[in-house]
């Protein structure tokens, strides 16, 4: 599944061909996807302009003036902007057609992505009790710290609870804990506020670094220009059980912890 980087990375692509844009058309070629398409969609977007390419947590937001058209990609979505000419492929579920001559479309073979509505000034049940972005000054060790008093569940499932922290899924979960050296099975609360700092600061450099790079490439996820990410050559930790570890020399462990693969060095990280 496209992680944050991945889904930043879809944002600032499609954003210069978005905004300032206006709507002229919506085509729903399935009613539903992971969940119904609501037909205020098709019945508003039409003839409104795009104000906006948000994103938040691994949701997209196309912001208008009478609301937001919420997107995830799930499994194996993908948004491109294309010439309105462009050939319809079996898993092209949705087109808005701008005024520029270029759709945006929507495809979704496996089609765990949605397709929602926001109105303006609400927000959706999906996004409500999320924690902070990552990359904002709201996320620290000293947030971490706080929120971890008390917590028995591992360090890496709790780094994952999208109530603690949006978008920090499993691979940059792990690639987060390897850097600041912290075992992901050792309980969240036994990590002192030191070493919270640590993974903070990990997490933040390893998501910011792989939205340069692209994201990483894993499965269906195709950038908007139809580039790969890069990022995947990069890892230290995800995928790289039984190799030596980049630090040590030691053979990485792997386990299933919290129901995700993870990958760890038992000498580097405690």
């Amino acid at each position: 599944m496209p992680e944050l980087p991945e889904v930043e990375t879809t944002r600032a692509g499609l954003a210069p061909h978005l905004v300032g844009r206006r709507v002229t058309g919506v085509t729903l070629r399935r009613k539903a996807l992971r969940w119904a398409i609501p037909p205020v969609i098709a019945r508003t977007l039409p003839g409104e302009r795009i104000l906006a390419v948000r994103r938040r947590a691994k949701y997209l937001l196309v912001d208008t003036e009478p609301g937001s058209a919420l997107l995830h990609l799930g499994m194996t979505g993908a948004l491109r902007v294309l010439p309105a000419d462009t050939k319809v492929q079996a898993h092209d579920h949705v087109d808005v057609a701008l005024d520029s001559g270029r759709v945006l479309r929507f495809s979704d073979p496996r089609r765990f992505g949605c397709l929602l509505w926001q109105p303006a000034g609400t927000t959706h049940e999906l996004l409500e009790g999320l924690g902070p972005e990552p990359l904002s000054d709201d996320f620290d060790g000293d947030y971490l710290f706080e929120r971890a008093r008390g917590r028995s569940a591992a360090v890496k499932t709790f780094l994952m609870d999208q109530r603690i922290v949006v978008g920090v899924g499993n691979i940059y979960a792990a690639e987060a804990l390897f850097r600041a050296g912290i075992a992901p099975a050792r309980a969240a609360g036994r990590v002192s506020r030191e070493r919270y700092g640590l993974l903070a600061q990990a997490a933040k450099d390893v998501l910011a670094h792989a939205i340069t790079r692209g994201g990483t490439t894993l499965r269906d996820f195709i950038s908007p220009d139809s580039e790969p990410g890069y990022f995947e050559t990069e890892l230290l930790a995800y995928g790289r059980e039984g190799e030596p570890c980049v630090q040590c020399g030691r053979a990485m462990k792997g386990a299933v912890l919290g129901g995700r693969a993870t990958v760890w060095c038992a000498h580097c990280q405690r």
